[in-house]
């Protein structure tokens, strides 16, 4: 992958998140309910990388030769086990490194968004934990536990609730839901 999300090339998951990492594509969905709450999940501490941290509904990579809304639609049926309709916001590149593993993320990052009131099925080899909460509260969070959080869902959290007051003056009020 180059800059301008042009493919150049293939190469395995871990390979391409090691020595110091290649630019290569991904996305990240994010999930909200008719409340405007968010879907979050702590990612399982056996993941490669950033395991135990929160972060945004579902981050990934495309397989070979999938399409990148396909494969935001795969994760999100393998990791909580339901598939909605998903809107491509933006994309953007990051680079981020991961102390406890040595791997990198460097990726061409395309962010979904869509709408669910069900109840996820979430994979447990895959997510810890999970829970719908505001955006306020997300970016409160953020502001003060930022190590318990991805590297890319903080920066698409502050991007997407950038006005969390506007979002949550026509919400529901309430606290986070966490769910085992």
């Amino acid at each position: 992958m180059n800059e301008k999300d042009e493919p150049i090339g293939f190469e395995e998951k871990i390979k391409a998140h090691e020595d110091g990492g290649h630019l290569h594509r991904a996305f990240s969905v994010v999930v909200f309910n008719k409340d405007g709450k968010s879907l979050l999940q702590l990612r399982s501490v056996k993941k490669h990388h950033f395991g135990g941290l929160w972060t945004n509904t579902v981050c990934s990579h495309p397989r070979k030769g999938e399409d990148v809304s396909a494969a935001a639609h795969r994760r999100l049926k393998e990791e909580f086990g339901f598939d909605i309709p998903l809107k491509e916001r933006y994309s953007f590149i990051y680079k981020a490194a991961d102390p406890q593993s040595g791997l990198t993320e460097w990726e061409y990052d395309h962010v979904f968004t869509g709408t669910y009131d069900g109840t996820p099925q979430p994979d447990a080899k895959e997510i810890d934990d999970w829970k719908w909460e505001s955006p306020s509260d997300i970016l409160r969070e953020l502001e003060k536990n930022p190590g318990g959080y991805t590297f890319w869902s903080k920066l698409i959290f502050k991007k997407l609730f950038a006005d969390a007051k506007a979002i949550d003056s026509h919400q529901h009020a309430g606290k986070s839901e966490t769910k085992r």
